[in-house]
C-alpha cells in the first residue's frame, strides 16, 4: 500500500509496495516510488530477502513501459485490412456491445467456437485466470491447453519427483557445485545467479550445460556444449558413471528411491563413449563431470525449461531429476534440484476461477501451441478468439500458420493489450488494459518462497481497465448475473490462497513467506509428493503416459544426424535475449536499443562453408519458412548449431519475421504436449 514519505526526500514523494508480473522465477519486490500521481522510479525492495534491493534491466525501466508514448490508452475498431494495424477510436460503450452482440450469435449456435488465449504476460492470480475464467466458464467456451512455456518439464518432474518444490534460493550460496542445466541464469534469473556468485567466491565450483555459450555459461568454470535435444542422453551417461564407480549414496537409493535396479540396467547401455556420440561432446567431459557431482557437496542443479523444448524435453527433465537421488544431493538444505518453486503454494482455482460455472458441460480443449493448424481447421472451426496476457503473433510455433489463421475474416479476434502488438494488428476490437503499476494483484512466484502482494501505485492512464474489469463489463454486456461477476479484485485477491491468507496483512508488507523454515533439507527423509512417496525412477504414471516407464533417450524429431539434416544441417535454438522477456519490452526503445537487431550467432567453421561474413545479413530458412538475420561469427556458439536470440517483434524487425518462421507446430514434446521450438533443422545462406 502506500506507505510514508520518503526519508530525505519532499513529503510529496510516497512508496508503494508492488511485485514484478513477468514471467521470470525471481518475482521481484517492487519499491514504486510516486509523486502527484506520477510513478517516477521503481526499485527493487532492499528488505525483500530473494530480491535484495536489485531489479534486471527490464524491470528497472518499467515506468518507461507504463508510459511509454505508444501505450493504448482508448478501446479501438479495425478499419483496415487484418495485419494492417489502422483502428478508429471508439468508447468502451461501443466497444463492449460489438463484442458482446457478436458473442452471443456465436454461443447461440455453438460456445465452444469462442476460444480464450492467455499465458504469461502477466504471472498475477487476479489479472491473470479470475474473473476471465468465470467469464468463459459461464459461456461455455472451448478450454485452453496452456503448454507454450513449461508443461513438458513439469510432467517430467512430476513422474520422479512430484511436485516442483525446489530448494530456498536464500540457501543457494551454501552449494559448493552448481550445475546450470539449460539455465542462462544471467538472463532469465538474475538473482539466483548473485547467489551461485557469492557461492563461487566461497570456492564452488560452476558448471554450465547448454548448446550456446550463453553469458551465464561464459562465467562458469566449465561448459559443456551439447547438441540440442540429447540432455536425457548425457544424464544416463552420468547414471553409467556414477553407479559403475560407486559414487552413488546407497543408504539414501535404498531407502528413498524406487526401481533402482531397473535403471542400473537401462544405464549400463549409456557408456561415456555411445553418450559422447549422440551429445556430441567428448566422453571425458561426461567422465569428469560425474567424478565432480558424485565427490561434492552440497550439489545443486539449477534446471530451466530450456531443455524441455524437443520432443524429448518431458524425458529430460525426468532423467536430470534422478541425479541428484542417485547421490544423496537432497540431503542438504542447499542440493537437489531446483527447477521451480511453484508446487510449494496452494492456490484455489476453484476460487478464482469458478469452474462450477460449466453447469456440468465439458467443452473442448484447444492446445495453444498448435493455434496456427486450430484456426485453420474447418472441421472445428474457432469463430471467435479473445486474447489477454499474451502475443502468439509473435511468440507461437510455426509463424506462417498463425498469421494465416488470425488474418481470417471471418474470425472475430478481440485483444487486450497494453500496445499495439503483432497480434493487436489482427484484432477488430483492441481494449486497452493497465499494466502493474496500476491495478491490484497477487503474484505467485515459482523461483523463491515467497507470496507477493502489487498494490496499484497510480490511476490507470487514459481509459485503461484492468483485466478483471474488462472481464467484468463483458460479463454485464453479455447479460450474465452471478454474484462472482462483482466480485472485486480484493475479494478475489483475498479468495486466490487457499490457507492462512490475510490478504490486507500481506499487502502492507508486500509478502508473506510460504512453506518449510530457511535451513530446512525438504528431501532429506523423502517425502516426495509422487505416488510411492520416493523418487520414482521406475514410474506406473509413465507407463500409463505410453512411455517407457524408466528414465530413456529420445532422440530430437529434427536430428543433425537424420535425413533431414542433408537438407537442414544445421539446429537452431531461439533463447530469450537478454533484454528482452518472451516478447514483454521489445518495444521500449532503450532496451532495443541495447540488443541492436535480430542476430544469429553462427560458429566459424560454419560460417565460412557458407561464405558468411561477420556483421552482414544471412537468410536462415527450412520447409516451414525463412527469416532474414544479421550475423555474428562467434563459437559462442558451437559447431552445428545456430543461435537466433529472440522473441523479436515482427514489426520491429528488418523483414517483418522473426524465429518462430522456421519453428514447428506439428510435434509436441513426448510429455505435457508442449511445443518444440529448439528441435529445428535450418540451412543458412549469405545474402
Amino acid at each position: 500500500m502506500i506507505g510514508e514519505p520518503e526519508s530525505g526526500a519532499t513529503p510529496a514523494v510516497v512508496v508503494v509496495k508492488g511485485a514484478c508480473p513477468h514471467d521470470c522465477p525471481d518475482t521481484c519486490a517492487l519499491d514504486v516510488h510516486v509523486r502527484d500521481g506520477i510513478a517516477i522510479k521503481v526499485a527493487g525492495s532492499a528488505e525483500h530477502a530473494p530480491t535484495a534491493g536489485v531489479l534486471c534491466t527490464k524491470v528497472a525501466r518499467y515506468t518507461e513501459r507504463t508510459y511509454h508514448p505508444d501505450r493504448l490508452l482508448h478501446p479501438m475498431r479495425r478499419i483496415g485490412k487484418k495485419g494492417e494495424g489502422r483502428f478508429e477510436r471508439i468508447s468502451w460503450e461501443v466497444a463492449l456491445a460489438a463484442v458482446a452482440t457478436r458473442l452471443r450469435a456465436i454461443a447461440a449456435q455453438n460456445p465452444e467456437r469462442i476460444l480464450p488465449y492467455s499465458y504469461g504476460g502477466t504471472l498475477g492470480l487476479v489479472q491473470g485466470e479470475s474473473l476471465s475464467m468465470r467469464f468463459f466458464h459461464k459461456l461455455g467456451a472451448s478450454l485452453l491447453d496452456r503448454t507454450i512455456c513449461a508443461s513438458a518439464g513439469s510432467a517430467g518432474h512430476e513422474i520422479t519427483l512430484g511436485s516442483r518444490i525446489g530448494i530456498d534460493v536464500e540457501l543457494a550460496d551454501e552449494a559448493k557445485l552448481i550445475i546450470f542445466w539449460g539455465a542462462n541464469a544471467i538472463t532469465s534469473s538474475v538473482h539466483f545467479w548473485a547467489r551461485a556468485q557469492q557461492a563461487k567466491r566461497r570456492g564452488a565450483i560452476l558448471v554450465a550445460i547448454d548448446p550456446y555459450r550463453s553469458l551465464t555459461a561464459e562465467k562458469c568454470h566449465t561448459h559443456i556444449a551439447l547438441l540440442p535435444g540429447t540432455d536425457s542422453a548425457l544424464a544416463l551417461g552420468l547414471m553409467h558413471v556414477l553407479i559403475r564407480d560407486e559414487l552413488i549414496d546407497r543408504d539414501y537409493v535404498q531407502r528413498h528411491t524406487l526401481g533402482f535396479e531397473g535403471l542400473r540396467e537401462r544405464a549400463a547401455a549409456y557408456d561415456p563413449v555411445r553418450v559422447a556420440a549422440i551429445c556430441g561432446i567428448t566422453a571425458g567431459e561426461i567422465e569428469s563431470l560425474a567424478r565432480l557431482y558424485g565427490t561434492t557437496r552440497p550439489a545443486l542443479i539449477r534446471a530451466n525449461y530450456g531443455m524441455q523444448r524437443a520432443r524429448g524435453g518431458g524425458m529430460g527433465i525426468r532423467n536430470v531429476a534422478c541425479l541428484p537421488a542417485l547421490v544423496g544431493a537432497f540431503r542438504d538444505a542447499a542440493g537437489g534440484m531446483f527447477l521451480s518453486t511453484g508446487g510449494n503454494f496452494s492456490i484455489d482455482r476453484c476460487a478464482l476461477e469458478r469452474p462450477d460455472l460449466l453447469a456440468g458441460r465439458t467443452p473442448r480443449t484447444v492446445n495453444m501451441s498448435t493455434i496456427g493448424p486450430a484456426l485453420l481447421n474447418t472441421d472445428t472451426p474457432i469463430d471467435a478468439l479473445i486474447v489477454y496476457n499474451s502475443n502468439p503473433v509473435a511468440v507461437a510455433p510455426d509463424s506462417t500458420r498463425v498469421i494465416q489463421g488470425f488474418a481470417r475474416e471471418d474470425l472475430f479476434t478481440v485483444v487486450l493489450e497494453h500496445f499495439q502488438t503483432d497480434t493487436a494488428d489482427y484484432a477488430d476490437i483492441l481494449l486497452p488494459a493497465t499494466t502493474q503499476l496500476e491495478h491490484l494483484d497477487v503474484v505467485k512466484p515459482y523461483g523463491h518462497y515467497y507470496m507477493m502482494a502489487n498494490n496499484p501505485a497510480i490511476a490507470p492512464l487514459g481509459e485503461a481497465k484492468p483485466n478483471t474489469e474488462i472481464f467484468r463489463l463483458l460479463a454485464a454486456a453479455m447479460g450474465f448475473t452471478e454474484p462472482c461477476f462483482s466480485d472485486s479484485d480484493e475479494a478475489i485477491a483475498q479468495a486466490a490462497v487457499a490457507k492462512d491468507w490475510d490478504f490486507d496483512a500481506v499487502r502492507r508488507v508486500g509478502w508473506k513467506r510460504v512453506g518449510l523454515p530457511t535451513g530446512v533439507a525438504r528431501f532429506a527423509a523423502g517425502g516426495f509428493d509422487t505416488p510411492s512417496g520416493k523418487v520414482e525412477f521406475l514410474s506406473a504414471r509413465a507407463a500409463q503416459l505410453g512411455l517407457d516407464p524408466l528414465p530413456d533417450y529420445i532422440e530430437p524429431q529434427e536430428d543433425t544426424r537424420s535425413a533431414a539434416a542433408l537438407r537442414y544441417p544445421l539446429a537452431m535454438i531461439s533463447p530469450p535475449a537478454r533484454n528482452f522477456l518472451n516478447s514483454s519490452f521489445v518495444n521500449v526503445q532503450s532496451l532495443r536499443a541495447s540488443e541492436g537487431e535480430p542476430w544469429l550467432d553462427i560458429h566459424p567453421d560454419d560460417a565460412s562453408k557458407r561464405g558468411v561474413i561477420a556483421g552482414s545479413y544471412v537468410r536462415v530458412f527450412n520447409d516451414r519458412g525463412s527469416v532474414e538475420l544479421r550475423a555474428r561469427v562467434t563459437d559462442r556458439a558451437r559447431r552445428g548449431v545456430v543461435v537466433g536470440l529472440s522473441v523479436w517483434w515482427k514489426k520491429l524487425a528488418r523483414d517483418g519475421k522473426n524465429a518462430n518462421e522456421l519453428t514447428s507446430s506439428d510435434t509436441l514434446t513426448d510429455m505435457g504436449r508442449a511445443p518444440t521450438f529448439y528441435d529445428c533443422l535450418v540451412q543458412v545462406e549469405a545474402l
